[in-house]
């Protein structure tokens, strides 16, 4: 098979939860299990860290792996969904899996993908694992994909687990309460192994303490560790912030390529985690974490995060999507000088639409479209609750369509933003 035909394969014999929703989802680790044991359980032949949460996992995960390869550990890099190239999900030192590499694993394995039938998900867990193992990676970090409990990476027996922060998504898997859903989080902490927390939540933190007690897991509070702050001055390009570490009294500034506000949470849990894995023995110069976090989109091939698209006029887009991210982007959104604010907006079916509408801003020109897949809410759902929540706008066929008008209508000083959904934003980068 060529690439094109073994990703097809994959796409249209395996269940994917990104294309179809929670119908693919398998709440159950057997058939990782199972695959991973045919394949010798590659996961056992690499160090690895572990990383959950609602928001935040996805730029702290790849911070990590920036900061770790360049310290000079050869590092594998999982992540999930990918927006342009399946091959995203699966990276060492920065580089995706090569396509010859898919094309082999699916061959090989194309016995046991058919005697398993694994979920797409499950089966490119598998396949990183396999690749990472034969890679020789020094660590991996591992991104949790739905939950953590459940969710098919929870196999692996990693030196660090990561939980950024909880809040409401996927609550027709999760659960509908904040500790139902910190529950299914928490199940990523192992036994012995160092977990750090991201942030300080009334309703979830005993969640996490419990289940650390109960594992004999050494717990640390990201938010506890460091008070991050944006500078008052900032250099062209970068997000520079200011940083106090409250338990020495340490302080010093960063930059990092990474930007919005919302990357301030996710910094202080990556220098915590850092710390964490400095006191298990890694060498990591802190030369090596700022040159590192300076670069992240370049070293690791970060897309779709507060992402400037062009300048005149000013396009952003950024994969926030739950309640939580978007209003994170709000904030980002507020803080940007602009005159008038055009949205270009899609979101997927399972969503809890009406609640993120009633967030956006009355005063904005809203563009709704739907993205290129069969879990998309169709658009004209979509604009209908917009009206009821207040909000006027154009309604598009297609994501290109939409912001084609909104660039034809934007003039110089507005602002575009491109978003609602993580495939919205996967049709434009």
């Amino acid at each position: 098979m060529t690439y094109s035909e073994v990703v097809q394969y994959l796409y249209s014999k395996l269940p994917m939860f990104t294309r179809i929703g929670s119908s693919a989802y398998k709440a159950d680790l057997n058939n990782t299990i199972e695959f991973c044991r045919q394949l010798k359980n590659p996961q056992n032949r690499f160090k690895s860290v572990h990383v959950g949460g609602t928001n935040g996992k996805g730029s702290t995960s790849h911070m990590l792996a920036a900061i770790l390869q360049t310290a000079g550990y050869k590092t594998g890099l999982y992540t999930s969904p990918h927006l342009r190239d399946f091959r995203e999900r699966i990276r060492v030192n920065g580089k995706m899996i090569t396509e010859e590499k898919v094309i082999s694993f699916v061959e090989t394995n194309q016995s046991v993908i058919e005697t398993i039938q694994p979920s797409f998900f499950e089966a490119t867990v598998a396949m990183a694992f396999e690749h990472f193992a034969q890679e020789e990676v020094d660590i991996a970090v591992i991104e949790v994909g739905l939950g953590g409990r459940l969710d098919s990476t929870n196999i692996i027996h990693p030196i660090l687990s990561i939980i950024t922060n909880i809040s409401f998504d996927h609550t027709d898997i999760l659960g509908n309460t904040l500790i139902q859903i910190a529950s299914e989080k928490a199940g990523i902490i192992k036994p012995k192994i160092p977990v750090v927390i991201g942030e300080t939540q009334s309703e979830t933190s005993s969640i996490f303490i419990q289940k650390a007690q109960q594992n004999n897991s050494k717990i640390t509070f990201a938010d506890q560790q460091y008070h991050i702050y944006p500078s008052t001055e900032q250099a062209p390009g970068m997000f520079q912030v200011d940083y106090r570490h409250m338990q020495t009294s340490t302080t010093g500034a960063l930059q990092s390529d990474l930007r919005g506000n919302y990357q301030l949470k996710n910094i202080a849990t990556v220098l915590t985690a850092i710390d964490e894995l400095q006191n298990q023995g890694l060498t990591i110069p802190t030369e090596c974490l700022h040159a590192a976090l300076r670069q992240v989109n370049s070293l690791t091939g970060l897309l779709g995060r507060w992402q400037v698209l062009n300048q005149h006029p000013l396009i952003i887009c950024d994969t926030g999507h739950n309640v939580s991210g978007i209003t994170e982007v709000l904030k980002n959104i507020r803080t940007t000088p602009h005159n008038q604010l055009h949205m270009v907006i899609g979101m997927v079916k399972d969503k809890d639409s009406s609640v993120i509408l009633n967030l956006l801003p009355k005063n904005a020109h809203y563009y709704f479209c739907q993205p290129d897949l069969p879990r998309a809410k169709p658009v004209a759902e979509l604009a209908l609750q917009a009206k009821a929540s207040g909000l006027d706008g154009k309604s598009f066929d297609t994501v290109s369509q939409a912001l084609d008008a909104a660039k034809t209508l934007a003039k110089v000083g507005d602002l575009i933003f491109v978003g609602g959904s993580t495939f919205v934003v996967a049709e434009v980068v």
